[in-house]
């Protein structure tokens, strides 16, 4: 075995103006000082001082993946860490708070579950629910059944991906070789789940298959969501849309065994950051029409629909807009070097680059606006600056090739002169959040174009609406409940729906057929297919085309024609500036539904059985009385 110090790091996280301050703790390897000393006594003291790397590699680097699982050994030996330090700590914090001292020989943990809730951030910390049945069985000397019960009622789930490839499935020869004992108790977790369908459903083996802890056939793996899902007394998805799809699809067979289990906790977004401190010119002029309590209270955006038709206010928005606009403009200048009108439509497609996602949609569309502006130069064509950006995982090959057509599409347009300032294509590189706070106040168009079913939630495109950008997206994610909030006519919503794509595969998806069909996109894909965006290498995107035609599991070509006929929509509306300034100011007031605040006092209430504390804690320049620096349950505030 290997001995590993987890060294904790505190980071202060202050409430906004509450004078209360939380911890975010996290965990940093270290190898112990006496690592390997059987070896400095053999004689090989380099090798011994070497190999404290081994211990310290653990928390060395993050795995890049978005959406992907890629089953390492290293990534495993990350998530035990984690998990195991945690564990250590909160139970170390809960005698302590019981006692007065850990030390104490037996600690009743009946209360455990009503002091100690455990929310499970996707299966990544799975390995969290056999590590407390180790603690409280092998260690804290419980029963299995009372280990068990409390167990369940600590944990609860998110899922945060339906994806298949993104579902962790851990080979059981890599736990047995890491975590041996926490694989007999996965073991005896899944004998036990079982036997308890099997008395439900007799002679159902199908079922007892589908729903096993351990897939069998090939190489024999762990569910680690199916884990998820016995160990815990809640598992909820991240938007309406996605939690019906965990329920109905994903999880079919869970859900139809224990339905209460399974809820809904719609993703949110901080205001603080993501309105106040990116886009204080749009802030102070919400604050002045309704006042600044929406800050702490989102859903007060509504208040804004008085103001709707409102000429003055209209005139305003749409010149933060345009002051957020000119900012960016100079910033993309200075860095790409490519003259932008300030006044063409900012067209923002920004998130991880994904197939699913379908940034070649979007760049099937630049194509197809490139050749109608060639065919018919003098025709009015409303300006756009186009700007995708995100980044690929390093193993992503088709994600790098997507990153290589845009650029290479951008190369053309920007540099064709009968095209001018009509169109400009920019590829926004190492995106992040401090340059998604840069774009977002500047967008005006919104881009959530992922296939419907796929995305889970989304919280982009909630940043977007929040700052006053328009959403053209399909019905996929938030993107469903964002038209709910603002109503449907007022974004940009196309496309196939969830049972659309569910009936497509069913009869097939032919690619071919839309091809054959639509001379535009036939146009667009033979320009990739023939080097016309990369004449020193005509067959470089040979796989990006092979794939949209032959195993596209996201039927780009599907949505193309309902993409580019909605687009023309967008920019017939963006001609007229104040309908499109008024449709901007109904996004926002509808946006209070998207806050964390909402997010979080729902997983609270519904979840961790926790109420909000009244309790007003004075800032720390104003003298307390005795005994006000005690929260109600007598631990130190």
């Amino acid at each position: 075995s290997q001995v590993v110090l987890a060294l904790p790091y505190d980071t202060p996280v202050p409430g906004y103006m509450n004078n209360t301050v939380n911890t975010m703790r996290l965990w940093s390897a270290r190898a112990p000082n006496d690592f390997n000393l059987r070896d400095f006594n053999v004689g090989d003291y380099i090798q011994a001082v070497l190999d404290r790397n081994l211990a310290e590699n653990i928390s060395r680097v993050l795995y890049p993946n978005d959406n992907f699982f890629e089953g390492k050994e290293l990534r495993l030996k990350q998530e035990y860490f984690v998990v195991a330090a945690t564990l250590q700590d909160i139970i170390r914090r809960f005698k302590a708070s019981k006692f007065g001292s850990t030390d104490s020989v037996r600690t009743v943990f009946d209360s455990f579950p009503d002091q100690v809730a455990i929310q499970l951030n996707d299966t990544h910390p799975a390995m969290a629910i056999p590590e407390l049945m180790r603690i409280f069985v092998d260690i804290e000397k419980l029963p299995w059944d009372k280990a068990w019960d409390i167990t369940k009622r600590t944990f609860a789930y998110t899922n945060h991906t339906v994806l298949p490839e993104a579902l962790e499935r851990w080979p059981v020869d890599l736990v047995e070789k890491l975590l041996p004992r926490h694989l007999q108790i996965i073991y005896e977790i899944n004998q036990r789940h079982l036997d308890h369908i099997a008395s439900l459903f007799p002679n159902d083996t199908d079922r007892l298959q589908r729903m096993s802890l351990i897939e069998e056939g090939g190489t024999k793996r762990i569910n680690m969501a199916h884990l998820c899902i016995v160990g815990s007394h809640a598992v909820n998805g991240v938007a309406k849309i996605h939690s019906e799809i965990v329920k109905t699809q994903v999880f079919e067979d869970f859900a139809e065994l224990e339905p209460e289990k399974f809820q809904n906790k719609t993703n949110g977004i901080t205001p603080r950051r993501w309105l106040l401190l990116c886009n204080p010119g749009l802030a102070e002029l919400i604050a002045e029409k309704i006042g600044e309590d929406y800050v702490r209270d989102l859903s007060q955006l509504t208040k804004l629909h008085e103001f709707v038709d409102d000429d003055l206010f209209i005139r305003e928005v749409a010149k933060v807009k345009q002051e957020n606009k000119v900012k960016f403009a100079l910033y993309l200048e200075k860095e790409y070097k490519v003259k932008i009108n300030p006044s063409s439509m900012f067209d923002v497609h920004v998130k991880r680059i994904h197939e699913y996602k379908r940034q070649l949609m979007n760049c099937l569309h630049i194509i197809t606006m490139y050749n109608r502006i060639r065919r018919d130069p003098a025709k009015l064509f409303v300006p756009r600056t186009v700007i995708i950006g995100g980044k690929a995982a390093p193993g992503y090959h088709m994600a790098k090739m997507i990153i290589k057509l845009i650029n290479a599409v951008a190369h053309v347009v920007n540099n064709d002169p009968v095209v001018g300032s009509k169109l400009k294509v920019i590829f926004l590189e190492n995106y992040r959040v401090s340059l998604a706070e840069k774009v977002i106040p500047a967008t005006d168009l919104s881009e959530q174009i992922s296939t419907a079913g796929t995305e889970a939630s989304g919280t982009g495109n909630m940043k977007f609406m929040l700052n006053g950008a328009l959403t053209i997206g399909t019905m996929d994610g938030a993107n469903v409940e964002m038209a709910e909030e603002a109503g449907e006519e007022n974004l940009f919503i196309f496309g196939m729906r969830v049972e659309d794509v569910t009936e497509l595969d069913r009869k097939g998806y032919n690619a071919q057929l839309y091809y054959d069909r639509l001379p535009e996109l036939k146009q667009a894909v033979d320009q990739i297919k023939s080097g016309f965006f990369s004449p020193e290498d005509p067959d470089l995107f040979s796989d990006v085309v092979n794939m949209l035609f032959h195993h596209d599991r996201f039927k780009v070509f599907a949505d193309y024609e309902a993409y580019v006929k909605c687009q023309e929509k967008v920019s017939e509306l963006y001609l007229n500036s104040k309908a499109w300034t008024k449709m901007v100011i109904k996004n926002i007031a509808a946006a209070g539904k998207f806050s964390s605040d909402r997010t979080i006092k729902e997983y609270a209430r519904d979840i961790w059985h926790v109420e909000p504390s009244d309790l007003k804690i004075p800032p720390p320049n104003e003298p307390r009385e005795a005994g006000q620096d005690k929260t109600p349950n007598g631990t130190a505030a």
